[in-house]
């Protein structure tokens, strides 16, 4: 037996059924992540922008800024969500012009301070951004609030809207709900799937928050129930923005709670933990990497043992499917 440099036991006997996922699917965004793994790979390819100065259609922001009123827009290029705003944030509250921007998934992002622009008026601009992108197959619209008054002190907040596409066909939470059972989005989880599937959302603003959502709402779910849950914050505050050190305390926070959430497993639990999509902290730039993501099986009835390499991340799904007797998914294969 041996012991890691932090006094943990390296050949502890497993506590779950564990393995690794590839993606199939063609991009490495969050709702071809979350889709596949709900048994549905996205085998299209999303519009992008190209990593131009300006990088969007003038006819687009044209329209963009006719339907809206707006006086113009700031950005108009690839950037940093955090960055763009410490070098836009001030003009754009002296202006009134949105920031637009984009990265390297098809998202097309709009930030704008919250009081001074609106939040209401920004999802709306969103809104009408998301229809005129509709033709280009533009995966999401995000609205980006933040709050602050100089550079120095702007912050984003969390209300953040992602206006997303619908998945193209059925997945493991449109079975659920089609069986009569509920599914409840904690965190960004229903915007990913523009609400398809979703029978009751609730949010909180971090990873501590979201984890008492996930054990409330453990505590009430009914038998065939859903529980999905985002921890955004190691994507967009660390992953994104390359915080090594700051991803690893963000683990050991979730690590350490992850007790509370295993010991309110009822028999007939089944929970797993896995990932989207790659966001590698120690990656240059600060876009999603594509990687193979963990799958951990664990539960009351779970036999613990190495999955191996599984095809797909919709093996996730199906797995789900099968265990909570549903009928098999179009992709994927049943892990346990």
């Amino acid at each position: 037996r041996g012991t890691s440099p932090d006094g943990v036991d390296v050949d502890a006997e497993p506590q779950a059924a564990y393995g690794f996922a590839c993606q199939q699917s063609l991009g490495k965004d969050t709702p071809s992540g979350h889709w596949e793994m709900a048994g549905l790979p996205v085998d299209f390819d999303w519009g992008f922008f190209p990593k131009t100065e300006p990088c969007f259609p003038t006819g687009l922001i044209a329209d963009l800024i006719s339907r809206c009123g707006l006086p113009g827009i700031l950005g108009n290029k690839h950037a940093s969500g955090t960055d763009i705003i410490t070098d836009f944030g001030e003009e754009q509250i002296r202006s009134g012009k949105p920031i637009c921007y984009t990265s390297a998934d098809s998202v097309f992002q709009i930030a704008a301070h919250e009081q001074h622009f609106g939040l209401e008026h920004l999802y709306e601009v969103c809104a009408v951004a998301k229809e005129l992108l509709r033709p280009l197959t533009i995966g999401r619209v995000i609205a980006r609030p933040f709050i602050g008054e100089d550079a120095d002190s702007f912050k984003r907040t969390a209300n953040r809207r992602d206006l997303t596409t619908p998945p193209h066909a059925e997945t493991l939470l449109d079975r659920v709900t089609d069986s009569g059972c509920e599914v409840v989005s904690v965190g960004k989880v229903s915007d990913i799937f523009a609400g398809r599937g979703i029978s009751r959302t609730v949010k909180a603003t971090d990873t501590d928050g979201l984890f008492d959502l996930l054990l409330a709402e453990e505590a009430v779910a009914e038998e065939g129930a859903l529980i999905f849950v985002n921890f955004v914050d190691f994507d967009s505050l660390y992953g994104h923005r390359r915080n090594v050190s700051g991803y690893a305390v963000e683990l050991e926070k979730l690590d350490r709670r992850l007790p509370e959430f295993e010991a309110a497993l009822r028999p007939g639990d089944l929970a797993v933990i896995s990932a989207d999509h790659g966001c590698d902290p120690t990656w240059p730039g600060s876009d999603h990497t594509r990687e193979n993501v963990p799958v951990l099986f664990f539960g009351p009835e779970v036999v613990a043992g190495d999955l191996g390499r599984r095809d797909t991340f919709a093996d996730i799904g199906q797995t789900l499917a099968a265990h909570l007797e549903l009928q098999a998914l179009d992709y994927g294969k049943a892990c346990l």
